[in-house]
């Protein structure tokens, strides 16, 4: 890292100072002003989710929205814990644009039935096999043809992406309250984390890239495409049955 780009992380964020004056005097001014510094966080979260869900809702919408949790996170956010605001606020913003987007009922009847359905059959197997069952075995279970089966996964896209982001979402934010940071808290944050890394390792090397190059590299599924040199519709298929496979990994151990 350049030495410019440490002098600009040292410079974002909130001084104790800054939090100290407005837990005392509430001063709408000084709030404003912690707005503005971290309202990125807001944009970051709302333009990837806009990136999958640009045709189910608005992405005005979804930073109001966002905006709205920031600003509670704020009046919430005891700077005196060990706790940063960034990640405090990150997963208040997150949960709140995913609540608002499950409220929208978006997804059609037949694909909430076809992702219960995959589920079900990918966990019967699961339980059968001892392994992860394959696109095959999970397709005649459902008593589909592969073609058939890629075309169900590609439709549950979204609703796969949204489920998991909820699921993670949901426990995170039970992990980490804006007061009484427990040890047992603390060791259950990490032992979460560790849980999502042993889920992600148990992924196929195609499902890992998938998933490496849109979560951690912020890429998006025809930008994957190219990467990968597939077409656009079957990087949904994969990144789909990755998504089946972490979400059935984590809800075993956090409901």
């Amino acid at each position: 890292m350049s030495v410019n780009e440490n002098e600009k992380k040292k410079s974002l964020g909130v001084s104790d100072e800054v939090w100290k004056s407005y837990k005392e005097t509430k001063d709408v001014q000084t709030r404003n002003y912690i707005l503005m510094q971290y309202l990125y966080i807001v944009k970051f979260i709302a333009s990837r989710m806009y990136a999958t869900y640009k045709n189910l809702a608005d992405q005005d919408d979804i930073i109001s929205c966002g905006s709205l949790a920031l600003l509670h996170s704020i009046d919430r956010f005891d700077y005196t814990r060990d706790v940063k605001f960034e990640t405090f606020a990150s997963i208040r913003v997150r949960g709140a644009m995913i609540d608002y987007l499950r409220k929208q009922d978006w997804v059609p009847r037949t694909v909430r039935k076809s992702l219960k359905d995959i589920d079900m059959a990918y966990a019967t197997l699961q339980g059968e096999l001892g392994r992860d069952p394959t696109d095959e075995e999970i397709a005649a279970r459902l008593e589909v043809n592969l073609d058939d089966y890629y075309e169900t996964l590609g439709k549950t896209y979204s609703t796969n992406i949204l489920s998991i982001e909820e699921l993670i979402a949901d426990n995170l934010a039970n992990l980490i309250p804006s007061s009484d940071i427990t040890p047992e808290k603390q060791y259950e944050h990490r032992e979460l984390a560790d849980i999502i890394s042993q889920a992600i390792d148990s992924l196929s090397d195609k499902e890992r890239t998938v998933v490496s190059l849109y979560y951690y590299e912020g890429l998006k599924a025809k930008q994957i495409a190219t990467v990968l040199e597939i077409s656009e519709s079957r990087v949904s298929q994969i990144h789909s049955k990755a998504l089946i496979k972490l979400k059935y990994a984590l809800q075993k151990y956090i409901k």
